[in-house]
């Protein structure tokens, strides 16, 4: 369900780069990269599409038009000039993009049923502290309603949400 190379602990010339680009070229790039042995994430997720009476599963980017390059300056550099990027973001908040990443990776690796949501601007931090999704942090939207965990990207204002049963939540400081 992902295209990815496994993270490794960071060394020092390397960091995250966001790759926007180009329409439907996010399994292309993804491609490009994992044949190079470029550290890459390329979260997807299944969907069910309708074409006339056939139905069919495919998996599509959980977040269009981008893909999470993690290495050099260099590496990204070498991506721009396959032509597939409108462009190359240069990642500020490295820790930052870090959690969002791999709490995204760790829901995945769980097999946890996603969907795309609204992307939250405040909302409360949480952890998950017991079950299958436990050590899974994210953001609920009130204290009142504590049954979905949305798990976003600041950077790409996109977000997606996975279901949980609220009583298993603590909110972070």
């Amino acid at each position: 369900m992902t295209e990815t190379q496994p993270i490794t602990p960071q060394q020092t010339d390397t960091r995250w780069f966001v790759l926007h680009t180009k329409s439907r070229q996010e399994k292309a790039v993804a491609d490009y990269l994992a044949k190079r042995e470029v550290e890459h994430f390329l979260p997807l997720m299944e969907q069910v599409r309708y074409y006339g009476k056939r139905k069919a599963r495919v998996e599509l980017p959980m977040f269009p038009g981008y893909v999470f390059l993690h290495g050099t300056v260099e590496q990204a550099y070498d991506m721009d000039r396959t032509r597939r990027l409108a462009q190359i973001i240069p990642v500020t908040d490295q820790s930052q993009i870090d959690w969002e990443l791999s709490n995204i990776r760790l829901a995945m690796e769980r097999d946890l049923p996603v969907e795309s949501y609204p992307y939250l601007k405040q909302g409360v931090r949480v952890e998950v502290r017991s079950g299958p999704m436990r050590g899974l942090q994210g953001i609920v939207a009130d204290r009142t309603r504590r049954d979905r965990l949305i798990l976003q990207v600041d950077m790409l204002g996109q977000a997606v949400s996975v279901e949980v049963d609220g009583s298993l939540l603590d909110v972070l400081d």
